[in-house]
């Protein structure tokens, strides 16, 4: 439950391919919203990404505490200490809910938080710091985390991985906008235009990366049997049959 089978050298694969191979932006393209709004500057866009890693982080080692101790299947079975019979309750209905409530909870300490010590920050942030509430890319990293039912340090370092490779992902865009803002642009590509066109090439090069898979815990690879299996255990079979034989 804590580590599993994963050793120091998988938990280094499993950060690298959270940032670069799998960024949660570039590669899943989630949380476009503030990366597009609050891009135009490197300082700006260093403080929102510091602030989607830190909750990105913190609540999604936090929901992965919910998902195995209340909302999974049989969660609840703690509650026999209290004499409740509660091995059958499945609570997986309010997932999303709980998941969404603390993330908001924490947005709000860290808005306090900035607004305390770097008001600056706070007033650059403007309506957006709240708005990391709603930033599809945190919920993605905790759902993704509990779908792929990472133990606790894997899931840790899988969350933090994904806030940084958001954050990667805004600083790149933000110093190419700042280049940009001096640059010779056609009149009706300036603004988002340029940006969504430039995005996609920096999306292409992150996607170079694809099908590098540096998390695996076996020596055996086990992707395509989990993504042909469903299809016909004869499949499965089959490409477990010649999966060492080489490419034609």
């Amino acid at each position: 439950m804590w580590i599993g089978d994963y050793t120091t050298i998988n938990l280094l694969g499993l950060s690298i391919q959270s940032v670069f191979i799998q960024n949660i932006l570039l590669f899943n393209f989630l949380g476009m919203c503030s990366y597009l709004a609050c891009s135009t500057t490197i300082k700006t866009a260093q403080g929102l990404g510091l602030a989607v890693f830190v909750v990105t982080t913190i609540s999604g080692t936090i929901n992965w505490f919910v998902h195995h101790f209340i909302t999974k299947e049989g969660a609840v079975y703690w509650l026999s200490f209290l004499g409740i019979d509660a091995e059958q309750i499945n609570l997986n209905f309010l997932e999303f809910l709980i998941f969404i409530s603390v993330i908001a909870a924490f947005v709000q300490i860290l808005e306090i938080v900035i607004d305390k010590f770097a008001p600056a920050l706070y007033m650059a942030l403007g309506m957006y710091l709240p708005l990391i509430t709603v930033n599809c890319a945190i919920l993605g990293a905790c759902l993704f985390a509990v779908v792929r039912d990472y133990p606790l340090i894997a899931n840790m370092v899988y969350v933090a991985g994904a806030g940084l490779g958001w954050w990667l992902a805004i600083v790149i865009i933000a110093s190419i906008r700042e280049k940009l803002t001096y640059s010779d642009t056609l009149p009706g590509l300036k603004g988002m235009g340029i940006t969504f066109i430039t995005t996609g090439l920096i999306s292409l090069s992150f996607m170079g990366f694809t099908g590098i898979s540096l998390d695996e815990i076996k020596e055996e690879d086990t992707y395509p049997e989990q993504i042909i299996a469903p299809f016909g255990s004869d499949t499965a079979f089959h490409l477990e049959e010649h999966q060492d034989q080489p490419y034609p």
